[in-house]
């Protein structure tokens, strides 16, 4: 039986804006466009969500609702670093896993336990490495399928975990609105609620003859078995490798740039082996810095022609970390590097 799980990053864009400037954190914050233009809320955090502001909702209404509310126009680059540091650290507690989105996505907790006696824990030890890696809460739903699950990571946010065993789907589902149920749009709502079907209990009840009136075509059972907690579908993984990476936590915060040097040289020689073990080179490298406050900060080059030398992914790792001091001083948590831009090529070198 599957054992699988929903995770969503609680407020995500609002949530980075608040690590980087932890005076917005107990302020009415919402991330989005202009409110005396046509800007849209995208997240908004929690305090300003006490007043009604929702994501989607127009940025002039949420200022109509919170006058106080603070700005900030979306940094979707800084997101990204930020959301690969998630996925980073929970591949290393839970190998199996789906990215669906820049903030959430699937986890195949069977590939750790094999009975959903142990799934909270391994729920717990995902959110303990998130928080490890990047100061983010996220929230979990934990069930037999990819519906439930997602309904269930919203049950208790921010930062719950929320465990529906085997048995327990269609009864968990029942009481939550029609629109909760994912794949149920604004015109199945709109159809369904016209027939007096206004939970996901009522939809599970519907009889064959019903369905086909309210919902013709495939998508009636489709919905019907959703509500019921049925949904066969598995994980969809990205099978191809799109990079290569390490990095090292230090004991004590460095800002000796000489130790910074010579950790990265030796982090360059893992990746550089790595690449000759798969007969793969790189033409992007990046080197990750993150900060005393757990902020993170990654600086990247191309280059024309692929590589897999230690020496010249060192010297191009140290150039962008001596970038990234730059932009930021400060004394350093954890530094990485990686490369990424792969293909089964080798550049080639003339001996004198």
């Amino acid at each position: 039986m599957p054992i699988l799980a929903h995770l969503d990053l609680d407020a995500f864009f609002a949530a980075v804006e608040e690590l980087e400037d932890p005076t917005l954190r107990t302020k009415p914050l919402v991330v989005g466009g202009n409110p005396q233009g046509r800007g849209v809320v995208a997240t908004a955090n929690y305090v300003a969500r006490e007043f009604g502001v929702r994501s989607a909702m127009s940025s002039a209404e949420a200022l109509r609702r919170c006058p106080d509310v603070v700005f900030v126009r979306p940094r979707h680059a800084l997101y990204k670093q930020y959301s690969r540091a998630v996925w980073d650290a929970i591949l290393e507690v839970v190998p199996r896993v789906e990215q669906v989105g820049i903030d959430e996505g699937y986890l195949d907790l069977g590939t750790v336990v094999p009975s959903f006696r142990g799934a909270r824990a391994v729920a717990e030890a995902v959110q303990t490495s998130v928080r490890a890696a990047t100061s983010l809460s996220c929230s979990l739903g934990v069930s037999t399928s990819k519906v439930v699950c997602k309904v269930a990571s919203d049950r208790r946010k921010p930062g719950g975990i929320t465990v529906v065993p085997p048995g327990k789907e269609a009864r968990f589902l029942a009481p939550f609105p029609v629109r909760a149920l994912p794949g149920v749009g604004p015109k199945a709502e709109q159809r369904l609620g016209a027939a007096g079907v206004k939970t996901i209990g009522d939809l599970a009840g519907l009889g064959e003859t019903e369905l086909r009136v309210v919902l013709p075509g495939t998508i009636g059972p489709l919905l019907r078995d959703r509500a019921l907690g049925i949904d066969p579908r598995d994980l969809d993984e990205e099978t191809e490798r799109i990079s290569i990476s390490t990095e090292e936590t230090f004991e004590r915060d460095i800002s000796d740039r000489a130790l910074l040097y010579t950790e990265i040289r030796l982090m360059a020689a893992a990746v550089a082996d790595a690449l000759v073990q798969r007969r793969l080179s790189a033409r992007t490298v990046t080197t990750k810095l993150r900060y005393s406050d757990f902020s993170i900060r990654s600086r990247s080059t191309t280059l024309a022609a692929p590589i897999d030398e230690a020496d010249r992914i060192a010297e191009l790792a140290c150039s962008l970390l001596d970038r990234g001091l730059r932009d930021r001083p400060g004394a350093l948590r954890l530094v990485g590097v990686g490369v990424s831009g792969l293909s089964e090529f080798r550049q080639l070198t003339f001996d004198p």
